[in-house]
C-alpha cells in the first residue's frame, strides 16, 4: 500500500533569472512515495525550471526542495544513483551507441536492468549498435526514456517525455510508460506534460502550475469529481436577474437556460436546485482538460490555491 510520505517535496521554492523572468515563485509541492504525479501548465508556467531545481541543476533563490529527503545539489553519489531524470532538452552524445550509453548508465545506477533496456529497445525499434547521431529526434526521446526506466530508480523525473513525437509514437511511448509504472513497485514518478490525456491515463495525482505557483494539487479523481457542468432550464422562460450559484467558476445565460461550471460541493448545489419549483437541472461531468482550462481561465488569480494530499 502506498504511503503518504513525500519522496519529492518543495517549500516556498523560488527562482528568477537575469532576464527578469520570475519562473518559480513560492512553490509548494509534495509527491507521495510510490505515486505518479503529473505536473501540468501552459508554456512558461515553470514546469522545466521546477524539475531542474529538484535535480539540483539550479540554485533556488528562496525556499528549499528535497528528493528522497536530500538536496540533490549536495547529495552523495549513492543518493543520486537512486534518482533518474529525463530532461526535455536532453541531447544524447551523437558519437555513442545505445549500447555504450547503457554501459555508462549501468556504471551510475547499481540497479541497472540490462534485460529491460534491451526489451524497450526492441519495443521502440531502436538499434543497439547505431550512433545516436544517425537517429531522429523522436528516437532520441525514446532512448532517453529507455535509459531512465532501465536504471530502476526509486524516483524518476520525466520532463515532457512525449514532446516532439508524432501521435503514433506518442501513444507507443505513453503505453510503455503505463506498462512500466504498473511493474515499478514503489517507484515515484514526477512527469510534466501539456497533453492532458496523458495525465488521465498515467497519473494518480496532478498539480497545475500557473506563473510559477501551484494553483491546484490533488488526486486526479478528486479533482475531476469536484467540478461539474450544470444546465438549469427555467420552465417559465425567464432567468431571474438575481439568480446566482455558489462555487461558480463560469456562468452564462441564453434565453431560459443557464449553463454553469461549479464546484460540486458534494451534490448540495444540485439538491437545492432540484427542490426549487419551476426549473430543471442537468448534470455533466468534466474531463480533466475541461477542469484545467476552467481553472486557468477563472482561477489563475485565486490567492488561495487548492492543495490536498
Amino acid at each position: 500500500m502506498k504511503t503518504e510520505v513525500p519522496s519529492i517535496e518543495a517549500r516556498d521554492l523560488g527562482k528568477s533569472f537575469r532576464s527578469g523572468v520570475n519562473a518559480v515563485s513560492g512553490l509548494d509541492l509534495a509527491v507521495p512515495a510510490g505515486s505518479v504525479f503529473g505536473l501540468i501548465g501552459r508554456n512558461g508556467a515553470g514546469k522545466t525550471t521546477t524539475m531542474r531545481l529538484l535535480m539540483g541543476l539550479l540554485h533556488p533563490d528562496t525556499g528549499r526542495c528535497r528528493v528522497l529527503g536530500e538536496d540533490l545539489r549536495i547529495a552523495a553519489p549513492p543518493t543520486r544513483a537512486r534518482v533518474a531524470y529525463v530532461s526535455q532538452e536532453q541531447q544524447l552524445p551523437p558519437w555513442k551507441t545505445l549500447e555504450e550509453l547503457a554501459l555508462w548508465s549501468a556504471s551510475l545506477h547499481p540497479r541497472w536492468d540490462e534485460k529491460l533496456a534491451r526489451e524497450l529497445a526492441g519495443r521502440f525499434q531502436l538499434p543497439w549498435d547505431c550512433p545516436m547521431g544517425a537517429l531522429s529526434g523522436g528516437e532520441h526521446r525514446k532512448a532517453s526514456v529507455l535509459l531512465g526506466f532501465a536504471s530502476r530508480p526509486e524516483v524518476l523525473l520525466l520532463d515532457e517525455p512525449a514532446a516532439g513525437l508524432d501521435p503514433v509514437a506518442r501513444r507507443l511511448l505513453v503505453e510503455t510508460i503505463i506498462d512500466q509504472l504498473g511493474e515499478g513497485g514503489e517507484m515515484t514518478v514526477l512527469f510534466s506534460t501539456h497533453l492532458l490525456e496523458d495525465i488521465e491515463r498515467v497519473a494518480d495525482h496532478v498539480g497545475i502550475l500557473e506563473r510559477g505557483r501551484m494553483l491546484v494539487s490533488e488526486r486526479v479523481e478528486d479533482l475531476q469529481s469536484r467540478y461539474q457542468r450544470l444546465q438549469i432550464i427555467f420552465d417559465d422562460g425567464e432567468v431571474p436577474t438575481d439568480f446566482r450559484l455558489p462555487g461558480t467558476l463560469r456562468m452564462s445565460r441564453e434565453g431560459a437556460v443557464v449553463t454553469a461550471v461549479v464546484e460540486s460541493g458534494g451534490g448540495l448545489i444540485v439538491e437545492s436546485l432540484r427542490n426549487r419549483p419551476g426549473l430543471r437541472v442537468r448534470e455533466f461531468p468534466l474531463a480533466l482538460q475541461d477542469v484545467f482550462l476552467e481553472l486557468l481561465e477563472h482561477g489563475a488569480t485565486n490567492n488561495n490555491p487548492v492543495t490536498k494530499p
